[in-house]
């Protein structure tokens, strides 16, 4: 699931909208890598270069050499691939914007997610934080302050207190505020309109809030505007809105009743770059448990029974 951490640009790939922004080198490298031939990967990269120079395509695609490497648990070759995929996305920065156009900011986005987790994985623990930290205060106000935020989560969310949610606009019953939900357990469900995977752990979170919802459990659902339909590329944020609700009868039937603020505010909060992301609170409204992805039924319900036991 980490490598889905783009949310914005996967979404619209999902719904068709954007069906060559990772076509050409972007797909040549990774299917090479799905192969697992770093070799034929470069040769990719080197053609592509020769041909087109350094681009914003170039240096995603060569992301995902990084990504492949830390996968590998080579973390030599992933911190050395993704420096260089620094080195290119910060010159490219010198002309352009990060978000102008959609690879740059996934190039550097998961350059500076493997960076930290190789530092993670080699047990420089103050190293990583300080990495996402620094980078943080760069790129807060960019796409990739989710993706950041869901790293910097993975390292050091559990046992602190659950950030509130905003709560202004929502569908479903109205959203309690968190302080307020102490000494109950608490699963908050981050979801997209176009998330597959969401739809797949519906049906799991509706039996699992069956079950212990008598035990005090309560699931929040919260979702935010992409700015697209599947229908719409520019959609309006009412027309967005009536077709989140639209997704939630289809798909979501079992949880109608289920809160569901809607804010980007609070994705970027709790770094909900991958979606689903999951976040069980315990009774002192402490996280518990935070899992960018989708848990099945069985692994999700161990967690639960943890924080309703404790």
């Amino acid at each position: 699931m980490r490598l889905r951490s783009a949310v914005v640009i996967l979404g619209l790939l999902a719904s068709g909208l954007l069906a060559s922004a990772s076509a050409g080198i972007v797909e040549d490298v990774r299917g090479a890598l799905a192969q697992n031939s770093f070799s034929a990967a470069e040769a990719e990269l080197k053609a592509y270069q020769s041909r087109n120079g350094v681009t914003p395509e170039y240096i995603e695609a060569y992301s995902w050499m990084a990504r492949a490497a830390l996968s590998d648990r080579d973390y030599d070759q992933a911190s050395a691939y993704a420096k260089q995929t620094s080195a290119m996305a910060l010159d490219q920065l010198k002309r352009r914007t990060l978000d102008a156009e959609p690879h740059l900011p996934l190039a550097l986005g998961a350059a500076i997610e493997v960076q930290s987790q190789t530092l993670a994985a080699r047990g420089q623990r103050t190293q990583a934080l300080a990495v996402l930290q620094s980078a943080l205060r760069t790129y807060g106000n960019t796409s990739i302050r989710a993706r950041l935020q869901k790293n910097l989560n993975l390292l050091s969310f559990e046992g602190k207190a659950a950030p509130a949610l905003r709560t202004e606009q929502f569908l479903g019953s109205k959203p309690p505020v968190l302080a307020q939900l102490k000494g109950s357990p608490v699963l908050l469900f981050f979801w997209a309109h176009w998330c597959g995977d969401c739809k797949a752990e519906a049906p799991i979170i509706t039996q699992l809030r069956s079950e212990f919802a008598p035990k005090g459990l309560t699931v929040v659902g919260p979702t935010r505007l992409y700015g697209y339909t599947a229908q719409v590329e520019n959609a309006s944020p009412s027309d967005e809105l009536a077709y989140i609700d639209a997704v939630r009868h289809r798909f979501y039937a079992g949880l109608l009743d289920m809160p569901v603020p809607i804010s980007k505010y609070n994705f970027d909060v709790y770094g909900s770059s991958t979606t689903p992301t999951l976040v069980l609170l315990d009774r002192t409204g402490k996280v518990a448990m935070y899992h960018p992805g989708a848990l099945p039924y069985d692994q999700l319900r161990t967690e639960i029974e943890k924080v309703v036991d404790r």
